[in-house]
């Protein structure tokens, strides 16, 4: 989420070693993280959702007041975990009910403690210029890192309930930090391995937030039909997206996800890699992205990954439980899916497929495609239109929204709505 104006590079792959899934209890921060990232050893609840500390931040150029914040989140089987974000509010008095917010869903940005987007907010993932445009129109902002991202444990990659349940439990959270003064009322907005997160918030949707008003979901480039992609990534510059998710898995999984039917044990030894990659935190996938890239110029990712993880029992099961496209319930919750039409990262099939699927469920989704952009790349001419389709949604407006996006000539295929 660098390279443009924002650079949300996706996810989607398998890989291994065995390291634990965020756990709670630390004393001290990971290695080379300010005092803030050291988890309280004693926690008010270990509800999810509930506020465990927050910290102002100056942030240059940003038109608001910033907080880092850390919460209570869950892993696998119900697990209580501490998870850190920010929160970004308008200066001012806020409106009766509070800001209305706008909750972001991070792409790719590495596995190590130092990438957290809270470490480095307006210069990691999501550039002031994005937020300010979110505070001028009275709109809070606020991100999670993702557990294992600045706290204890390694992220689980693309586990899409995890990461969505770390998003809605810090817009919770968030209410809690002194000062802010955010409503209950929001939207989420999600790009790449962030758009695989946004069509978990909008499916666990009101069933999971409780007590919050998710108006609308903007989901940018989800990855979907993972099936697909594996094959997909395999002869890319993105290949270490397979062993990304791998260690995801496994970390969140346990033995539930084994490593060795999919990686072999040179693939399993790149962890240290995605878990110490701390050279340049602005590009964290740095030292993973080399290494397997030196075994597809060569020839040889099946050195590296042994399986499609498709052909292994445990591993599909796992695939499909994290697939939007095996969504077997329609949302309540609008969503608003954009993808730019050259995106070389997640093909356009998938949301196509994806799309096609959610409207025979009853879901009310719309699709927006721009022709000529790539991954990232149709997040600018895009984000004018989002914008005022979020707006829409906070002023309760007609769903599906009959606004037609302006942002590109051609907006194909016809802007699709499901009827």
């Amino acid at each position: 989420m660098r390279r443009s104006l924002v650079a949300v590079v996706l996810a989607l792959g398998l890989a291994a070693a065995a390291l634990p899934a965020a756990t709670a209890g630390a004393s001290k921060p990971p290695p080379g993280l300010p005092a803030f990232y050291a988890v309280p050893s004693h926690w008010r609840s270990t509800k999810p959702g509930t506020y465990l500390k927050s910290a102002k931040v100056a942030v240059s150029g940003l038109n608001g007041m910033v907080w880092r914040v850390m919460y209570v989140s869950q892993a696998d089987k119900g697990k209580p975990v501490p998870v850190t974000g920010y929160v970004v509010v308008p200066t001012g008095s806020a409106p009766v009910g509070g800001w209305p917010v706008v909750a972001w869903d991070h792409g790719t940005n590495g596995m190590a403690d130092p990438c957290a987007p809270s470490l480095a907010i307006g210069t990691s993932d999501i550039p002031t210029a994005i937020m300010n445009a979110f505070l001028a129109k009275g709109w809070a902002f606020v991100a999670s890192d993702y557990q294992g991202e600045g706290t204890p444990g390694i992220m689980p990659y693309i586990v899409g309930a995890a990461a969505a349940e770390d998003t809605i439990n810090l817009v919770r959270a968030a209410l809690k930090v002194p000062g802010a003064h955010t409503s209950t009322t929001w939207v989420d907005w999600g790009h790449s391995e962030g758009g695989q997160t946004a069509m978990f918030v909008d499916y666990l949707g009101s069933a999971f937030e409780k007590g919050l008003h998710l108006e609308g979901v903007v989901a940018g480039a989800p990855p979907s039909q993972l099936g697909l992609i594996d094959g997909f990534l395999k002869s890319s510059p993105f290949a270490f997206y397979i062993l990304m998710v791998g260690f995801g898995f496994h970390a969140y999984y346990g033995s539930a996800a084994p490593l060795d039917p999919v990686l072999s044990k040179v693939g399993q030894k790149l962890v240290a890699d995605v878990t110490t990659d701390v050279r340049n935190p602005r590009e964290c996938t740095s030292l993973l992205a080399s290494a397997v890239g030196a075994y597809v110029k060569a020839g040889k990712i099946g050195e590296l990954q042994v399986a499609d993880p498709y052909t292994v029992p445990a591993w599909k099961k796992l695939l499909n439980e994290n697939d939007p496209g095996q969504f077997t319930t329609a949302s309540p919750v609008p969503l608003l899916i954009i993808q730019g039409g050259s995106d070389e990262q997640i093909p356009v099939v998938t949301t196509s497929i994806l799309y096609t699927h959610l409207c025979g469920l009853g879901q009310v989704a719309q699709r927006w495609v721009y022709p000529g952009q790539s991954h990232a790349g149709v997040i600018a001419p895009s984000f004018n239109d989002m914008v005022q389709w979020i707006s829409d949604r906070f002023a309760r407006g007609v769903n599906p929204d009959p606004y037609v996006p302006t942002g590109a000539p051609g907006i194909a295929p016809a802007a699709q709505t499901c009827n």
